[in-house]
């Protein structure tokens, strides 16, 4: 696993979209985001009902990402119901990395995920424990 999340901190771009990203600061799809900025990664909230996240722009969707939606990594942190739709929209905007965040995933995506070739991280690592901090981590 550590392979996997080698390479998925090893993009080109260093961008990283936050699906499920929330404003309540108790919630995981917040503190996701709050891992991303301070370990001085661009990371941009995906949320369809909120404006702003943490002082940053949401998107309401991966193909609203700002520049190309394929040069950003996504961490997913949605009820399962809703993840494969959202495997779904990383394929088709040409994401090739994504890290299922735990508890998000069902067979059905992850079945889905390995048909059309995603880069997967998923069955319970997270990245508030697993992620490698950027150089440009704040201090």
């Amino acid at each position: 696993m550590s392979a996997t999340i080698n390479e998925f901190f090893s993009s080109p771009t260093q961008k990283f979209a936050v699906v499920g990203a929330s404003s309540n600061r108790t919630k995981f799809g917040n503190k996701v985001l709050r891992w991303y900025i301070d370990n001085g990664y661009t990371a941009v909230p995906v949320n369809p009902k909120e404006k702003t996240i943490e002082s940053l722009t949401c998107v309401q969707d991966l193909s609203s990402l700002p520049g190309q939606p394929s040069d950003y990594n996504v961490s997913i942190i949605t009820p399962p119901a809703v993840t494969k739709s959202v495997l779904e929209a990383a394929h088709k905007n040409g994401i090739k990395r994504v890290w299922l965040q735990p508890d998000v995933e069902s067979a059905e995506a992850l079945a889905y995920a390995k048909e059309v070739g995603l880069l997967i991280i998923a069955g319970g690592p997270c990245v508030l424990v697993h992620g490698i901090p950027s150089s440009r981590a704040k201090l």
